[in-house]
């Protein structure tokens, strides 16, 4: 075995994980390698080509708000963005864009490759060497040694990767390119217990061969609204995308070839993701449904291939082209790359603690769909956490662990953790029950500080961040203690807008509260002195018009803080009498840091707690 040299920090794959994590522990100072496959497939947008979506667009806000790349880099490769739910309440605005494939790879590498502490290194990692329950390094394929105080292990799809099309399967990370097997062994050796998951892509159209006219054309919003703080204009050229739909002579073909799919043959055996199933698994399971909408979304500028989102399938790639060519607009389309399912190896998230650190193996941490989680989002998030982590306790500092009602990445790791799952797990604005307080729009102030303190976020940000606070709070109070009063060109417009005149001096703040009006309404009649942006008139416009929900929100918060705060001891004995088998399992299982986790866990009732709580009294009343 030939050693080449020791890092600080070790990241084993480029994927969104991998490169928020490198970034991350790069920036912190730490002399960082990122290692991949393959160097021309860094941060490859592996499925659809979009970054956002419901609460995605929160993970990514939140990123970038911590001192991130993907928001940065989203604008960068950006050609269309929109914000999602807008009919809705502001709790579950998301945004979403559609990004060049071509150029997020080429964005994020430069920025790497640009990154001081930061080596890129193209091997294939196979072992990781740990020594009396602490990391050491890892061993390449080619036996070259390197040490490190902390591996990340971020490898997407490619633990065992295998994938299907009907019944023809072929190992692979993704198509085209090596699986890594014996890392996965070396997993296993280290005691980790692991299951399989699948997940899946459509085929891809040639432009050329789309009927766009049969199609119902979606364009973005205009400006276009950017996902990170940092940027001021998106410069590239905004393109719509495409819907269209199955219909009952897709469904019949593909149900009449069930007996070729390996997803219902049996062939395959991983877990797929419940809310993106395939179009086989939408068929049988919503056979009352006479049709399933189809997202065809742009791969780039400079490309003429489309992603059929909606349309995942396994099934043989005559069996595509077939049903492909009933959907309306794709009647004489041309397959560029057949559909395909993956299986591939994932960790139990319960065996890693909120740090993201393996629990009994110091230095190890895991990000990304190794725990169990899909998209891109849900990827990145975890590789920054497990970056900031790692690199904070190299440092001897305490660790960064978000709370449910700070981040959506609180809620993330949270459920990771003190649930596990089974499935791939998937970011939803449901599973917050902090909802109103994790908007989209208030990302920044949520976690700001945090960055600027562990070192992410650089003074010109910080310093224009805090502008933009003041600039916030000095309004807020001038719309509370301002008063505007009754004239003949107020009330007529209060009237055209349909709501009650004002008879006596009114405070700006409490007709900002009316539902019929908005903060453009207010600008009109009581302009502020100060400039602000859009941005800023939205956030005013939010906290004024629900300043009583979230009030409730934090009152509960407040609430919910007394159980978070009763920490259960290290190495606490969970068998506790008068607990069933069943409670001690899930408890030494998840291990939970402190009451409050311990009441997330499945399973456990509430009448466990209640002896749960009495035992840790006993046990930290005895320590005193």
């Amino acid at each position: 075995m030939y050693k080449e040299k020791d890092f600080d920090i070790i990241v084993v794959g480029a994927g969104h994980a991998g490169c928020e994590a490198a970034l991350a522990t790069a920036k912190m100072g730490l002399q960082t390698a990122l290692f991949t496959i393959y160097l021309e497939t860094i941060a490859q947008l592996s499925c659809n080509p979009a970054i956002g979506g419901l609460a995605k667009g929160h993970l990514v806000r939140e990123i970038d708000a911590l001192g991130g790349i993907m928001a940065k880099v989203t604008d960068m490769a950006g050609i269309q963005f929109r914000m999602l739910n807008r009919s809705k309440g502001p709790a579950v605005w998301s945004l979403r864009a559609q990004a060049d494939r071509i150029l997020y790879n080429v964005y994020m590498r430069k920025i790497l490759e640009s990154t001081e502490n930061l080596a890129i290194k193209q091997a294939m990692v196979e072992e990781i060497v740990v020594e009396n329950g602490k990391v050491k390094g890892i061993i390449t394929s080619l036996g070259v040694f390197y040490g490190a105080k902390a591996v990340i292990i971020t490898p997407g799809t490619f633990l065992n990767g295998l994938i299907h099309i009907g019944f023809d399967s072929f190992e692979a990370g993704r198509a085209g390119e090596f699986p890594s097997k014996r890392l996965s062994e070396s997993i296993k050796k280290l005691g980790l217990k692991m299951g399989r998951l699948k997940t899946g892509t459509p085929p891809r159209i040639d432009a050329k061969t789309i009927d766009f006219s049969k199609t119902e054309e979606q364009g973005g919003d205009n400006p276009p609204i950017p996902f990170s703080y940092s940027t001021k204009k998106i410069n590239n050229p905004q393109v719509p995308c495409y819907i269209t739909y199955t219909n009952e002579k897709t469904h019949e073909i593909i149900l009449n070839n069930l007996d070729r799919s390996p997803l219902y043959s049996g062939k395959i055996k991983g877990i797929g993701p419940r809310y993106c199933p395939s179009i086989e698994d939408k068929v049988v399971k919503f056979r009352d449904k006479s049709r399933h909408q189809i997202f065809l979304e742009p791969e780039g500028l400079s490309r003429k291939e489309y992603y059929a989102n909606g349309i995942p399938t396994s099934l043989p790639y005559d069996v595509q082209v077939a049903f492909v060519k009933t959907i309306p607009g794709l009647e004489d389309a041309e397959i560029m790359r057949p559909g395909y399912a993956i299986e591939y190896d994932f960790v139990y998230p319960t065996q890693i603690r909120h740090t993201l650190e393996v629990k009994g193996i110091e230095g190890l941490y895991l990000a990304g769909q190794i725990n169990g989680t899909s998209g891109y989002e849900e990827a990145a998030a975890q590789g920054l956490m497990a970056g900031i982590n790692a690199a904070l306790k190299i440092k001897k500092q305490p660790p960064l662990i978000l709370s449910r009602d700070e981040a959506y990445i609180g809620v993330l790791i949270d459920d990771l953790v003190t649930k596990g799952t089974q499935e791939p797990y998937r970011m939803f604005t449901s599973r917050a029950e902090f909802r109103l307080l994790l908007r989209h729009d208030n990302a920044d102030l949520r976690l700001r500080d945090y960055g600027y303190k562990i070192g992410l976020v650089d003074e010109e940000t910080y310093e224009e961040f805090n502008k933009k606070k003041e600039l916030l709070h000095r309004e807020i109070k001038r719309l509370k203690t301002n008063t505007i009063k009754p004239s003949e060109e107020l009330n007529k417009a209060l009237i055209e807008a349909q709501t009650t005149p004002i008879e006596e001096a009114t405070f700006l703040d409490k007709l900002l509260k009316r539902p019929e009006l908005n903060y453009d309404f207010i600008k009109k009649f009581a302009p502020s002195e100060m400039p602000l942006t859009k941005e800023l008139e939205e956030l005013v416009e939010i906290h004024i018009k629900y300043e009583g929900y979230i009030a409730k929100q934090m009152e509960l918060v407040e609430r919910m803080k007394q159980f978070e705060e009763k920490l259960i001891p290290e190495n606490f004995d969970f068998n506790i009498p008068g607990l069933s088998r069943e409670v001690i399992q899930k408890l030494t299982e998840v291990s939970p840091r402190t009451i409050g986790q311990a009441m997330r866990i499945p399973g456990v009732t509430p009448a466990a707690i209640s002896i749960l709580m009495v035992a840790v009294q006993k046990k930290t009343t005895v320590k005193k």
